[in-house]
């Protein structure tokens, strides 16, 4: 049973060893580093899972999940931050 070890860079081929490896190199090198970028790319640019609900349209700050760290205006169904709404009610 042989363990056959991925190109460590894309991940695209497979070896048997690593002399197979070494004498494939000139024949796989373009498709690696163009398949490494696009890895790299992938990594740099990939979105993070939300971990808020959306953003304040005053302040533009991430809107807490929390219901109770937000307010809902029922006219346009827009959800403000608590901060905001603290200093609306401040200059009222």
């Amino acid at each position: 049973d042989i363990k056959l070890k991925k190109c460590d860079d894309c991940d695209l081929i497979k070896y048997c060893s690593v002399k197979c490896q070494r004498e494939h190199k000139s024949h796989h090198e373009e498709a690696c580093k163009k398949r490494a970028a696009e890895i790299q790319d992938e990594i740099l640019f990939k979105q993070p899972e939300s971990s808020y609900y959306e953003d304040c349209p005053i302040c533009c700050l991430p809107l807490s999940i929390d219901p109770k760290k937000s307010i809902l205006f029922s006219c346009c169904s827009k959800y403000m931050c608590g901060g905001c709404d603290y200093a609306n009610m401040k200059r009222e």
